[in-house]
């Protein structure tokens, strides 16, 4: 009797020691490395949701009617404080920008700065939000085949996740006579419209892409940018000498091979507070203020937000030791121009004392600068770039647009602030008012006129 109870309690227990070790082998079977990756970064995938105006005819602008077009896209968190990068293509013209998260909070955001060659665009969030900086890799070392993971907000399904493989590396291509790409990865993971934006992971859960393309008619054939080549963009976008105006003298290259992740002093400039702070050519700069620093983006963010006061603690390894450095930034003395960043207008001019251009047209106009004389072509000499638009303005209601390029006004040219003010000063203006404007929006010529009141 009691061989036959203690042969049932035997039973009982292998029974259910047996139930707990299945579950447990099953659960360690369904974690596999692409969940792993999945969670290791999902909190640092933002989903963009933009807004835009839309005309039904544009030809002339004074009768055009105007709607509002919803679109969407994908952001990687690069800085906790809320800076986002995207496709350029996302954000292009919108009037208003949102980003939600894995959690379900909505966040407004505004445009910082973008490039329209190389398609990425820095985006930042504004209030509060629990946000975690996107892990990165490398794209010195993919592998063809090696599995990969798309995040995004597929067709407004927000966070989608799909895998696939590395199909190809350093594929060229050509979406239209503006918009060329060098360098592609291209992958069979799904990628659909409002993935744009978004990472491509490998299985460690680190960015080794930036989606961007699909070959429309194909069966998974993507695009994405490679993370090496977006971080070089990256990190003149973010630039604290661009953004804030504040100098530091640092020319330096990432040094980017498997695991290997560092940033090198090329150049320090004579007289910079780089060289008073004791950098040295061929310094490894290891962490900034409590940034550990992988690359030239890791050392412009770092820099962002210090003032003239500040005294930032710096590492770097020379040779075999590791030194202590402090560096104090300085005004630039002048803005820097950086070759294919742009900055995004000012939603109201600083001062409309005495502009006529925005006491009487309605428009805040800035000379095109040199650097994006490209954007004009041949057909004109230059421009004046649309900065902000004043409402219930003449230039509001002829659907002129942050971001155009104003070409001419009647049958002269508007190349420079003069010409506005030879026009509008003219003593027979009245002979040709309404004015005529001429505009580049998109590489496209349109026209439309101006009705204000003649002196």
């Amino acid at each position: 009797m009691n061989r036959t109870i203690l042969a049932i309690g035997l039973a009982v227990f292998s029974l259910f020691h047996g139930v707990v070790l299945s579950n447990s082998y099953a659960s360690s079977l369904r974690e596999t490395p692409l969940v792993k990756a999945v969670q290791r970064a999902k909190r640092a995938v933002v989903n963009i949701h933009t807004e835009k105006s839309a005309d039904s005819s544009h030809s002339v602008f004074g009768t055009t009617k105007r709607g509002k077009i919803n679109g969407m896209g994908t952001g990687i968190v690069i800085d906790e404080r809320g800076y986002v990068v995207t496709n350029n293509h996302v954000i292009a013209g919108v009037d208003s920008l949102e980003i939600s998260l894995i959690d379900g909070g909505r966040y407004p955001a505004h445009v910082v700065a973008f490039d329209r060659k190389h398609d990425l665009a820095i985006i930042k969030v504004d209030g509060n939000a629990d946000l975690e900086v996107m892990p990165i890799g490398t794209s010195s070392d993919l592998m063809l085949g090696e599995t990969v993971i798309a995040v995004g907000n597929a067709f407004g399904y927000v966070h989608t996740v799909t895998s696939g493989i590395v199909s190809a590396l350093s594929r060229d291509v050509e979406v239209n006579e503006e918009q060329q790409y060098k360098n592609l990865i291209q992958t069979d993971a799904s990628i659909n419209p409002g993935n744009s934006g978004g990472p491509l992971l490998n299985l460690e859960g680190d960015v080794i892409g930036i989606n961007v393309a699909i070959r429309a008619g194909a069966q998974r054939i993507g695009f994405a940018i490679p993370i090496d080549d977006a971080r070089a963009v990256i990190s003149r976008l973010i630039s604290v000498e661009v953004l804030e105006h504040y100098y530091h003298g640092l020319k330096t290259h990432d040094n980017k091979k498997a695991d290997l992740r560092e940033l090198v002093v090329d150049d320090v400039a004579k007289g910079s507070p780089a060289e008073r702070a004791g950098f040295e050519k061929g310094d490894i700069i290891i962490r900034i203020g409590e940034n550990k620093i992988q690359d030239a983006v890791d050392l412009e963010r770092s820099l962002l937000g210090r003032g003239q006061a500040d005294n930032i603690p710096c590492i770097v390894k020379r040779g075999d030791t590791e030194e202590e450095l402090s560096l104090s930034l300085v005004k630039a003395s002048e803005v820097k121009n950086v070759s294919g960043v742009e900055l995004p207008p000012q939603s109201e001019p600083a001062d409309s004392s005495g502009n006529d251009a925005w006491n009487v047209l309605g428009m805040k106009l800035k000379k095109l600068p040199e650097s994006q004389k490209s954007r004009v072509g041949s057909r004109y000499r230059g421009g004046m770039v649309v900065q902000a638009i004043r409402p219930h303005s003449p230039a509001s209601a002829s659907g002129i647009r942050r971001g155009d390029i104003l070409v001419g006004l009647h049958v002269w040219e508007t190349v420079n602030e003069e010409n506005i003010t030879y026009v509008l000063d003219h003593p027979q203006r009245s002979s040709f008012s309404p004015i005529k404007f001429f505009i580049l929006r998109n590489g496209e010529t349109l026209y439309g006129h101006l009705k204000i009141q003649t002196p």
